[in-house]
């Protein structure tokens, strides 16, 4: 059993209150985090965790990070993508890397040929667009036809979950009915066809393979508009990714916001051309306010046909992760903690989160995103020089982290102070600075097209990631505050692809 003091010195709210000068006895001569520390280093803590404070609770050990590379390239080469040092415990103890953190640095410095978004422009002459109770519009669209648009327009909705949500305060926009717009595809065809392509290039998708663009709807943002940070769902097996067509106007404000795996692009549209926009489907994307002017746009559902399989792997790289994968299987994990059952036998598997979201029917290996692509073909190759089995999953992965509000109540002698339940409010996410994990659980199930079937659970031994999760932005999280004896933390749900590879010798996990 933990005892309740280093839970709440290390996880709650004692470390700031408890280390103040005179805050407790005055006969004390150190802090308390001092003697707390002289605690766990005499061993009254060792039947938790041998690794110190910042991992009590957690399934799996500290995450390593690395350093981003340039597209295309690995960070290096094998042998330095596939080493890490200078790791330490909570207590400055050197670390040595395991086989899957070796695996998972090599594995995170490979990068595919594009990016996660494309911006290109082209002329407005093909585009032709007639929308009822307007007319045919002019471009740049003029002030007094964004009016119009406006009047046979209504608020746009979002998806939220299974529901369709209006909420002014997450998307504020006007939506025009698509069966009041009609476009000249003949005429557009010859931009758009041309620019899909380019776009499919830029995305880094093979030449083999093509991309189909599906009108979803026309958008008007007058001033002040905007639609908060989101991520898009997928409204097909086959949908990729989504393409923004900026109309052109006189206009201030208004930028598309595109992230993904801590990278940030933004993007305007221009007085007088068009601005194609086109990102992956799970990237997260806002569309800042409008400050002057108008701005319309059109949206689409891009849908791949053909194949994402990565053909071409470095040899030197697959040979690397052929030889970690061996030393994974038969190494035999550092206990966390005294009796640590995950750590008395080489794992019988390796799962290897990848970077990107899919939907369940939309996940197969013939249609993976970006660097995701290229990590695989890796693995595949990699695994049959060492005698494995690989198979697509879908990870769902659940976060419970410390969290601690920026102003929060104060803790008196026993008792809260400056804390009255008529003054509670919600608190934001933005007033919120989430800390160390302290439980975290990930079941993984089969991809569409596999036939493999294994047990869902995946332990700290087996786990390698691709990137941490902590820099990937979940798609649902929820706050819990301060419940007395327990609560202030930060619970996050992710879902990502991940590779599971097993040795031909053993059974089928």
């Amino acid at each position: 059993m933990v005892p309740p003091a280093f839970l709440w010195y290390w996880h709650f709210v004692g470390r700031e209150p408890w280390n103040r000068p005179g805050y407790g006895d005055t006969s004390m001569s150190r802090s308390v985090g001092e003697y707390l520390d002289d605690a766990v280093a005499e061993g009254w803590w060792q039947t938790v965790t041998p690794l110190g404070p910042d991992t009590m609770g957690r399934r799996h050990p500290p995450r390593p990070t690395s350093k981003r590379c340039a597209a295309g390239t690995p960070e290096s080469n094998a042998s330095s993508a596939a080493t890490e040092v200078g790791r330490a415990d909570g207590y400055g103890r050197a670390m040595t890397s395991s086989p899957r953190d070796d695996l998972s640095a090599l594995i995170r410095s490979l990068r595919g040929d594009g990016s996660f978004a494309s911006r290109r422009s082209a002329p407005t002459r093909d585009l032709s667009i007639q929308v009822d109770g307007v007319g045919e519009l002019r471009l740049p669209v003029p002030a007094t036809q964004a009016r119009q648009l406006r009047l046979v327009a209504r608020p746009a909705r979002y998806g939220h979950g299974e529901e369709t949500i209006l909420d002014r305060r997450v998307r504020d926009t006007w939506e025009i009915p698509r069966s009041k717009v009609r476009i000249d595809k003949r005429r557009w065809n010859r931009t758009l066809h041309p620019m899909l392509d380019s776009i499919r290039d830029d995305l880094g998708l093979p030449p083999g393979s093509s991309l189909d663009a599906e009108l979803h709807s026309m958008l008007l943002y007058e001033p002040g508009q905007f639609f908060a940070p989101h991520q898009d769902s997928e409204k097909g097996d086959r949908m990729i990714g989504t393409l923004v067509v900026m109309l052109p106007s006189r206009s201030t404000g208004g930028e598309l916001v595109i992230s993904h795996r801590g990278e940030s692009v933004r993007y305007k549209g221009s007085a007088s051309s068009l601005s194609f926009v086109a990102f992956f489907a799970d990237t997260r994307h806002e569309v800042l306010p409008v400050e002057t002017g108008h701005r319309a746009v059109l949206t689409y559902n891009l849908h791949l046909k053909g194949e994402t399989n990565a053909t071409v792997a470095d040899p030197a790289l697959t040979s690397a992760a052929a030889e970690l994968l061996n030393r994974h299987f038969a190494h035999t994990p550092e206990p966390r903690w005294r009796g640590d059952r995950e750590a008395l036998a080489p794992a019988d598997r390796l799962v290897m989160l990848l970077d990107h979201q899919y939907t369940q029917r939309g996940l197969r290996r013939s249609h993976l995103k970006g660097d995701d692509a290229a990590r695989v073909e890796i693995l595949r190759q990699a695994a049959e020089i060492a005698g494995c089995q690989v198979a697509i999953a879908q990870a769902e992965i659940h976060e419970t982290r410390e969290c601690i509000e920026e102003c929060r109540p104060r803790w008196g002698h026993g008792r809260w102070s400056d804390w009255d339940d008529d003054d509670l409010e919600e608190v934001s996410e933005d007033e919120l600075s989430v800390g160390e994990v302290l439980d975290s659980d990930i079941e993984i199930s089969p991809a569409a097209d596999e036939t493999m079937r294994f047990d869902p659970a995946v332990s700290y031994a087996e786990l390698a990631e691709a990137t941490p999760t902590g820099e990937l932005a979940p798609y649902n999280s929820e706050y819990t505050g301060y419940m007395g004896n327990w609560g202030n933390t930060m619970d996050r749900w992710y879902r990502r692809a991940a590779v599971v590879i097993w040795p031909l010798s053993r059974r089928v996990p």
